[in-house]
């Protein structure tokens, strides 16, 4: 088996191999205190701001595929077999800036510095994957960084002027990479035994069920935008781990007439592009869901897996049908994804299953769609309340209505009630009062810290008087559609 004791990936031209590390190790607990590469900033350890970001490349259909993550949270055993950059990659002692640092120093867009790594890093992920972005795709590459010295318009000017320099050096040093990443690509299983804990990296969905059966407390680990703050954040000691990323039947994307299945190890950003291509209206929710480097490392199968009552995908995925496929040692089943949740952080998942897939059904003519958020930031927040709603129309009538919400109950739930109001009428404005009426009957949602309860309720009916107002007006006359005031 190809070096199953141990990883390796790329840094800097290098095959770098690790042995005898607690497999829990962070990439940044590792960089900074074994490599001394001090440039990869802590800021919050939890993915919020951006200072630890670096870049991964891996080898994908269409070449060599660059992604920005954040190192914090990201496990140092799921590099193995990718190649790893980070701020000391691009500009090596006595070398000329890539052009992303070159922008940002002409543009003056550092300050205090601190954060100004992680910035680069966005910027050279941007550079790798976008030759000509608009202002818009500028801003959202950086989302996931913060600046505390409030600087973003030079940085936003350092996006489009690196444009303007070429990467000779750079991509020098990267020509022969692809070969580079064959030759370390992952064959095998791998298992890593250290500091008393336990790590097991199947490649199929076979061994993965086995492992589960064999380990049925292990952490199951997709993205880690979860379990890595379990690690940073709760200081739990994780003395098994599961990890799903290397198996090949769960980081596909599949298509038939009926429906599209997204694996549960396809990342986020992939299973979005996959989801818009067929419905454009969640476009505000994949676009607020989470930052890149966030969206880049997590799953849609880990986000439906874990079941907070307030995950941005369940809404949307649940009114437009949406089956969890489960897979275990004794066996597949299915399950409506609505039924998929009991209680508060509990689920109908046996001993031994995993989420392997969720199938959604292909788009459909007549549906209107449309997913909202409400939190206090644009970017990198989480919901107050998300609200999804699906309407058939038949003759300018409602044949069938889905409604569902997100923050409003101890699971994402659906709004019989409200549905049931919604069934037969035209959205006409005694329908909808109706409908908003029956939200009272469907939802006790709680006070906490995000949100009160008459406020979400007051949300609620705001957001299903803006849809109804959507489907009626397309254009979307932003000046009526909320209903609270």
């Amino acid at each position: 088996m190809n070096g199953e004791r141990t990883i390796r990936f790329l840094l800097d031209g290098e095959v770098h191999t690790v042995a005898g590390i607690s497999p829990t190790t962070t990439v940044l607990e590792y960089l900074r205190e074994r490599l001394g590469r001090t440039g990869t900033k802590e800021g919050c350890a939890e993915g919020d701001c951006g200072a630890c970001t670096v870049v991964l490349a891996e080898l994908a259909a269409s070449g060599i595929r660059y992604r920005a993550i954040n190192a914090c949270i990201r496990l140092l055993p799921t590099l193995d077999g990718k190649a790893l950059f980070t701020v000391e990659s691009l500009a090596p002692a006595g070398g000329e800036l890539h052009p992303a640092q070159r922008a940002m120093v002409e543009c003056h867009g550092s300050q205090c510095g601190f954060c100004t790594p992680g910035f680069v890093m966005s910027l050279f992920a941007l550079y790798r994957a976008n030759r000509s972005p608009d202002a818009e795709e500028c801003r959202h590459a950086l989302s996931g960084n913060l600046c505390r010295c409030t600087g973003y318009r030079p940085i936003l000017d350092a996006a489009r002027r690196m444009y303007e320099y070429p990467d000779d050096g750079q991509a020098a040093r990267e020509a022969g990479l692809p070969e580079q990443l064959l030759a370390i690509r992952v064959t095998g299983e791998k298992r890593l035994n250290a500091a008393g804990q336990t790590w097991v990296a199947p490649v199929t969905a076979a061994g993965l069920a086995q492992a589960l059966a064999s380990r049925p407390d292990a952490a199951i680990l997709a993205g880690g935008t979860d379990v890595g703050l379990r690690i940073t954040k709760q200081h739990e000691d994780l003395p098994e781990v599961i990890y799903l990323g290397n198996v090949a039947e769960l980081a596909a994307i599949a298509m038939t007439d009926e429906h599209l299945e997204i694996g549960a190890a396809v990342s986020l950003t992939d299973a979005f592009g996959a989801l818009l291509a067929e419905y454009p209206d969640l476009q505000e929710m994949t676009r607020r869901f989470a930052s890149p480097p966030i969206c880049n490392a997590g799953t849609l199968g880990g986000n439906v897996a874990n079941g907070s009552p307030i995950g941005d995908s369940m809404p949307a995925l649940i009114v437009l049908g949406a089956t969890v496929m489960l897979q275990g040692a004794d066996g597949a089943r299915s399950l409506p994804l609505e039924d998929f949740y009991l209680d508060y952080m509990k689920k109908d998942l046996r001993p031994g299953e995993f989420v392997a897939a969720i199938r959604v059904p292909r788009a459909r003519p007549g549906r209107f769609l449309r997913c909202y958020k409400i939190a206090k930031r644009f970017d990198q927040d989480i919901s107050a309340v998300c609200g999804a709603f699906a309407v058939e129309l038949d003759a300018g009538r409602v044949r069938a209505a889905r409604v569902c919400f997100g923050g409003m109950a101890a699971t994402v739930r659906r709004a019989p009630a409200c549905e049931a109001a919604l069934a037969g009428t035209g959205l006409e404005p005694a329908a909808i009062g109706r409908a908003i009426a029956a939200l009272a009957t469907d939802f006790r949602p709680i006070t906490d810290f995000r949100a009160s309860q008459a406020y979400r309720l007051q949300v609620a009916a705001s957001l299903l008087q803006r849809f109804a107002n959507e489907v009626l007006s397309p254009a979307g006359d932003a000046s009526v559609w909320c209903h609270a005031g």
